[in-house]
């Protein structure tokens, strides 16, 4: 049984509101879950604290037993600090290591 942390979607009709949940990977958005491990409201404001809720410990032990976040939660997680975000990945210049084309005239 693979076990994901994602969004179950709540609220009404262009009012959106979303659990973190840990779920089954086979069942529903809104189905079926194990936990709720916090809540999500994209229309609050960036300041209110009814924006986000997340419960650390709980959170902390889904990932530590090999719970896979969605994509958007794993946004979240890293905003709370317990996923690292990705390693910056620095692109080569293709003509070197000169900047620019003024040194040739």
């Amino acid at each position: 049984m693979a076990v994901k942390i994602r969004f179950a979607r709540l609220g009404c009709k262009h009012r959106p509101f979303y659990r973190i949940v840990v779920a089954d990977s086979e069942s529903r958005r809104d189905g079926k879950f194990i936990q709720v491990v916090g809540f999500y409201d994209p229309l609050a404001a960036k300041e209110d604290t009814k924006k986000m809720s997340l419960n650390y410990d709980r959170a902390k032990y889904w990932l530590s037993v090999g719970a896979q976040p969605s994509d958007p939660v794993r946004r979240i997680l890293m905003q709370a600090g317990l996923i690292e975000p990705p390693p910056m990945v620095v692109m080569a210049r293709k003509g070197g290591e000169s900047g620019s084309n003024d040194d040739q005239a």
